[in-house]
């Protein structure tokens, strides 16, 4: 497991090793890219995000857009199963069925995510979103490619066979 697993209260690592938890400049505490900074999204723990909703989350039907609902599980899913890997290990999304039961427009929502199961290449996760006055929002199930991580070229000037 990566270390501080379960008690680290940042998300993961980026793929270039850079911590997770950035502050400064256009990303707010807990963003780990621009998609993360623009929604807000806040660690409480790797396996709980909070995220306020704000009038530009907003669809043009005057609801939270799935698109947040979704990316918010996501990153849920991606930061529990990365608490739970190497540093050898990779992960991938591969497949996250979302029902989307109820709707909010303002105020803040809560995902959590538990791992159900984990082998050597696959985990399976599951999510549940919830308002802040206690509705249950959304459900997801998602499972994810665990591979083994890349590793940087020691020599980058190297090119290799074949053009690439």
């Amino acid at each position: 497991m990566r270390s501080g697993a379960g008690k680290n209260t940042s998300p993961p690592a980026t793929e270039d090793g850079r911590a997770g938890n950035v502050s400064g400049g256009a990303r707010g505490p807990g963003a780990v890219d621009g998609v993360t900074a623009f929604m807000g999204l806040r660690w409480e723990s790797p396996e709980t995000v909070r995220l306020e909703i704000r009038p530009d989350l907003i669809n043009e039907g005057g609801l939270l857009s799935g698109v947040v609902t979704y990316a918010l599980v996501d990153y849920c899913m991606g930061s529990t199963l990365w608490a739970q890997t190497s540093e050898e290990e990779s992960i991938a999304t591969v497949s996250i069925s979302i029902n989307y039961i109820q709707t909010a427009i303002e105020g803040e929502i809560v995902c959590r995510t538990v791992l159900d199961r984990r082998n050597r290449t696959t985990a399976v996760l599951r999510s549940e979103v919830h308002h802040e006055d206690g509705r249950l929002l959304v459900t997801a199930i998602g499972s994810y490619a665990i591979f083994p991580a890349r590793r940087p070229d020691p020599d980058p000037a190297r090119t290799r066979a074949g053009g690439g």
